[in-house]
């Protein structure tokens, strides 16, 4: 794809890229790292114009550029589906969810999703939560491991185990001593790089795919037109994406973390709102270049994981082709970082932290950074044993919400939910779900079509069951 000069220079910019932002991340931490909230929530005061950026670099990771990009490619715009779902599910997170989310969190200074849940339910819903977050985050931590591995490997030639174990030492550094707060100033810089990269690939690719009656022809004549109908999909389809993917949008940790660390309510939901309305294009903008890659371009390649690299190369100039990996990077690191961090903060802050006494600012940033390079182990193993992007992502969703979305989100608003229903829902909807998985989905069932119900299903029962037993349990969020 590239010749050994090209593979050169980009293979410099990689490495002069990571470069920066280690030299970026140092400063932050000399400079503005000084407790435990700096560190995991930001010192809770970050403006406007930052929190936009860090919801979309979090939000638009190498999953959506080149998972999105190549499913179009290979399937068609009924891909579109999922990129919807998440559309639908931030739209219903912006209107019910965000000020209860933010004004609890204020009222008890949390860090976590588990100190909502034990909040909620006990200091035993810690364990189910901690566990189905860290299964979550580290699959999609992994995904941009695998996702800066296929960049190595196309620029330089790295083979991908090689790339996927430089990348989790390069990331793991650099944000082990960064912390939430460089998260958040360096997605500033990746999220309007990638936004302007990708918008300007999309209308460039556009022009050179011509007139869409020729690329209809195209399609057709590869028998392949119905690749070009939005609703090219199968319901079964649509629903893993909705219930994974979607519905992970309600419990996912980097987004709590994000709305607290706002410098105020107004802050936290503008920026929410502009975030899910630029990462819905963005992800509308990369599955139809994939779609037009074939059918406009009429690419043809027998690895469509390199679907972006062939369009770049394509329709660009080498001088171009270089801003386009440096968009890439910064799509990924965004994303990288941020569920590191989410990761991370869910074992110092439920694991770690709740054993210790007393224990003052210095000791807790420690066990923090150190919380990092245990999440990026987790991450490693799974992105060496499950390789593909989108399938990496929905696999860490569907236990995610399998066990926390309905104790969760009832939790929030129905009163009747008690603590050993919560607790027990999480447990059997999270222990389903892994069990589901390990089989190998038996009878093509989806492991989230029976551990979200049965979570559902093990909530309403218990509670029922448990309801005179447990008075007074539901937080009000109104006082």
């Amino acid at each position: 794809m590239f010749n050994e000069e090209q593979k050169m220079i980009l293979g410099s910019i990689v490495i002069i890229y990571f470069f920066f932002l280690f030299i970026l991340s140092f400063y932050i931490n000399k400079r503005s790292i000084k407790t435990y909230d700096d560190y995991n929530l930001a010192s809770r005061n970050v403006s406007l114009f930052p929190i936009i950026l860090t919801f979309v670099g979090t939000a638009v990771g190498g999953s959506t550029l080149l998972g999105f990009m190549e499913n179009g490619y290979l399937l068609g715009m009924g891909q579109q589906w999922l990129n919807i779902s998440l559309f639908v599910m931030g739209i219903l997170m912006a209107f019910f969810l965000v000020k209860k989310i933010r004004k609890i969190g204020n009222k008890y200074k949390m860090v976590t999703i588990g100190d909502y849940t034990a909040l909620r339910y006990g200091e035993p819903a810690r364990i189910p939560t901690i566990i189905s977050i860290l299964i979550a985050y580290c699959a999609i931590t992994g995904m941009q491991f695998t996702a800066i591995a296929t960049i190595l490997n196309i620029t330089i030639g790295l083979s991908m185990t090689t790339g996927i174990v430089i990348s989790w030492i390069l990331l793991t550094i650099k944000t082990y001593f960064g912390g939430l707060k460089s998260v958040i100033w360096q997605d500033a810089v990746h999220g309007t790089i990638q936004t302007v990269g990708i918008f300007l690939l999309f209308f460039i690719v556009l022009i050179f795919a011509g007139d869409w009656s020729n690329i209809s022809q195209y399609a057709h004549s590869l028998n392949e037109g119905s690749n070009l109908n939005v609703f090219g999909i199968t319901t079964t389809e649509v629903l893993v994406y909705a219930l994974t993917i979607g519905g992970y949008q309600f419990v996912r940790q980097d987004l709590w973390q994000r709305y607290w660390a706002a410098s105020s309510d107004k802050v936290a939901l503008r920026g929410y709102w502009a975030s899910i309305i630029l990462a819905f294009l963005i992800g509308v903008f990369a599955i139809a270049i994939g779609v037009l890659g074939k059918y406009g371009l009429q690419i043809d390649m027998e690895n469509p994981e390199l679907i972006y690299y062939e369009v770049v190369g394509y329709v660009l100039n080498f001088p171009i082709v270089v801003i386009m990996i440096i968009v890439l990077m910064a799509t990924v690191i965004s994303t990288a970082d941020s569920f590191f961090m989410a990761g991370s903060s869910s074992i110092i802050n439920d694991i770690i932290k709740p054993r210790l006494k007393n224990a003052d600012d210095v000791t807790l940033l420690k066990y923090s950074r150190l919380s990092v390079i245990l999440v990026s182990l987790f991450a490693l193993l799974l992105a060496l044993y499950i390789p593909q992007l989108v399938n990496l992502w929905v696999t860490g969703t569907a236990m995610l919400v399998s066990g926390l979305l309905a104790p969760v989100v009832l939790g929030l608003f129905w009163k009747g939910a008690t603590k050993q229903a919560g607790v027990t829902s999480m447990w059997i909807g999270l222990i389903v779900a892994v069990i589901w998985q390990i089989a190998g989905h038996p009878y093509g069932i989806h492991p989230v079509f029976l551990g979200l119900p049965i979570s559902i299903l093990t909530l309403l029962l218990v509670s029922f069951l448990t309801k005179d037993k447990e008075q007074d349990n539901y937080i009000d969020l109104a006082n």
